[in-house]
């Protein structure tokens, strides 16, 4: 017999389909208009699949842009794979949806959070979705720290939301 609903867990799938989805639409169709992403992803989860020298610089935690060049996109139930350019080298990562922790698309404005939850209804290891942007929040909401092009740069660099706005 079952204690009551988790919605915690509920809305967690729910946004981790919405990711997919929409990745499955940009394999399908391409990124449209000025739509791009920033995917922050926990690079110490098991099943995540990039590079050593990747995981080296980025221990816990790892942004990605998917916006002017990203190759060989690939969606599947339990997460994504996708090649992208790091400073002229490309590499070919796999991230499952359980490991991302940010999904941000600043073009519309758009954005996820998933925090850990200490609640006692949680399972270990739950995470909680918010919306990152609103229109009430706007000030507030930041693009998390996003890997750049060069591989010389040791520190990722902060983006506010608003130097994508117009």
């Amino acid at each position: 017999m079952t204690t009551g609903i988790n919605y915690g867990s509920l809305m967690h799938q729910a946004m981790r389909g919405l990711i997919r989805n929409v990745l499955d639409d940009v394999k399908q169709n391409g990124l449209p208009g000025d739509h791009h992403f920033f995917i922050t992803f926990d690079t110490g989860h098991p099943d995540v699949e990039i590079a050593d020298w990747l995981s080296d610089r980025y221990p816990g935690e790892m942004t990605v842009v998917m916006q002017n060049w990203f190759d060989n996109l690939e969606v599947t139930d339990d997460g994504f794979a996708v090649t992208l350019n790091f400073g002229d080298a490309p590499e070919r990562l796999y991230i499952p949806f359980d490991a991302i922790l940010t999904f941000v698309d600043p073009s519309v404005e758009f954005g996820l959070r998933f925090e850990s939850t200490d609640s006692e209804d949680a399972e270990e290891g739950d995470v909680v979705p918010s919306p990152l942007a609103s229109k009430d929040r706007k000030k507030t909401a930041k693009v998390p720290k996003a890997v750049t092009s060069s591989p010389e740069r040791k520190n990722a660099d902060v983006v506010s939301l608003d130097t994508f706005r117009k």
